[in-house]
Parts: C-alpha cells; structure tokens; sequence
C-alpha cells in the first residue's frame, strides 16, 4: 500500500500485502544495478540505467506500447536498498506500478493484478482524459469520468539517436503531426478541435520522443 509520499524516497520498506488484498502497487521487476552505474549511493548513473530498464519492462508487463504507456493512469516507481544496506554491498533495484500517474496526490487500488491489464482491451478507468475549456491547465481524469478531452495517441516527434531539436520544432511537429492524426481519428469532420502535449529537453534526453494528442469529445 504505497503512497506518493513513499515513491519519492530512495527506498522502501513497506509491509508488503497479498495482490488479492486492496493494494497500490506491484512489484513487476527486480534485479541488480550494474557495476557501470557506480558505486555512489546517489550517482545519477542509477536512475538513467533504470528509466530505461523498468520503463521497457512496464510496457511489455501492462501489455502497453509506447503510445498507450504515455496515455494511462499508472506510473511506476523503483527503490534501492537503505543506505546502511548499500554500504554492507547490497545493490538491488524493485520496480513496481503504482495506481496513479506521476505527480498523483493519492494512488488508486489496483486490480488483483497489473500484468496484462491491456493487453485485450483499453478500460477507460486507467486511460487518460481531461476536463476543461483546453488541454493546457485541464483537469487529468480517467476516461470514465465526465471529460471534455481524450487522449487518443502519442506520435512520434524524433528518432532514438537525434539530437534534441529545440523546443519550437518539437511544439510544431506534435502541432502538424497531431492535427492529421485526431482528425483520423475523428473520420475527418469538418471542424474539430485537438490538442496536444509536447515535452522538452529533459524528457528527450531522457528517451522519450513522443507528444501526446488529444481530441475533444465526450465520449
């Protein structure tokens, strides 16, 4: 039973819970930091090594794609060992989903398990909308709540190896690339509305190359 609160430190040592019990999080990946990360409780090397590592294994352990990854509900969270424990040599790494995106003020419980929850389908509790005159300052709510806007994809702006091209060409592409896929997604009305979340310098150096687009409806 995590909180936002525990997320945000280094480590955990919360009761752990069995997953048919209410529960926030589950555990979906553990293993050793590499020796390449260094051998500094802080060294920044860990959590580039782990956002590559824990993201991939998120994805393939909802059963989500890159698009959808950027689009649901979840995040996920990772903890090392206490610093009293790394200083005897302990360097493991758990990676677990917690019910709430990022900066969640309070995590829902999950279902009895994550692994596959959208592999065969997409429920609306754990997708993303908004509710607002705009997608800039929305409310984020699940799709199963009252919304004015749907996230329907995330494109890509950018290829793995490619420099960071400024923030004007990233907003521009998400803006062009966004248009023509909503009003796909649509079946090209006449007059729609979309929006659409571009992300920065950080984000790209961090391997993310996606914008989020959204549509404005209802439903």
């Amino acid at each position: 039973m995590l909180t936002p609160q525990d997320v945000r430190q280094p480590s955990n040592s919360s009761p752990v819970v069995p997953c048919s019990a209410r529960h926030t999080a589950e555990t979906f990946a553990i293993g050793t930091l590499p020796a390449s990360t260094g051998s500094s409780y802080d060294d920044r090397r860990h959590g580039r090594w782990i956002y590559h590592t824990c993201q991939q294994r998120f994805d393939r352990f909802l059963g989500a794609d890159e698009s959808l990854a950027l689009r649901i509900r979840l995040s996920w969270a990772w903890f090392r060992p206490s610093q009293d424990a790394w200083g005897q040599g302990a360097r493991w790494y758990r990676c677990d989903v917690v019910g709430g995106p990022d900066g969640a003020r309070s995590y829902r419980p999950l279902p009895t398990t994550a692994r596959g929850l959208f592999s065969k389908q997409q429920p609306n509790t754990w997708l993303t909308c908004a509710r607002g005159a705009t997608v800039t300052g929305s409310v984020k709510v699940p799709c199963s709540a009252r919304h004015d806007w749907r996230a329907v994809t995330a494109v890509k702006v950018g290829q793995p190896g490619d420099p960071y091209p400024g923030d004007r060409i990233v907003q521009v592409r998400s803006r062009d690339y966004c248009s023509d896929w909503v009003g796909a997604w649509m079946h090209y009305p006449t007059d729609y509305e979309f929006g659409y979340t571009w992300f920065h310098r950080a984000e790209w150096q961090a391997g993310n190359r996606r914008s989020v687009c959204w549509a404005r409806t209802d439903r």
